[in-house]
């Protein structure tokens, strides 16, 4: 039978400092691949959520317009009906002139 070589006991501090050394590098290497990976996904979320945004406004904008719009019609309607009433209003005093003066 073959016996085993000794296992050498584990040397934590060896262990820590070789992690500590890689992370070194390691830590800003992923930092930076994060930042140029996440970059793109970011910008295209926020253009997503102003594209919103202005879809948003536009859509308030267009209701406001359409309610002027058809304030604009109501006057011009109020208008109307006041020349015309004006109109009947004068017929009115100048046949009740008219009237008088036959009398």
């Amino acid at each position: 039978m073959q016996t085993l070589p000794p296992i050498a006991p584990i040397d934590l501090t060896s262990i820590i400092a070789v992690i500590m050394g890689i992370s070194i590098v390691l830590i800003p290497v992923i930092g930076l691949t994060a930042r140029f990976a996440l970059k793109p996904v970011v910008e295209a979320l926020a253009h997503a959520s102003d594209r919103r945004e202005r879809d948003e406004t536009q859509r308030i904008l267009e209701q406001r317009i359409a309610l002027l719009e058809s304030q604009m019609e109501g006057m011009e309607h109020l208008v109307a009906r006041l020349e015309e009433t004006s109109s009947f209003d004068a017929q009115l005093k100048e046949a009740s002139r008219e009237t008088l003066k036959g009398c």
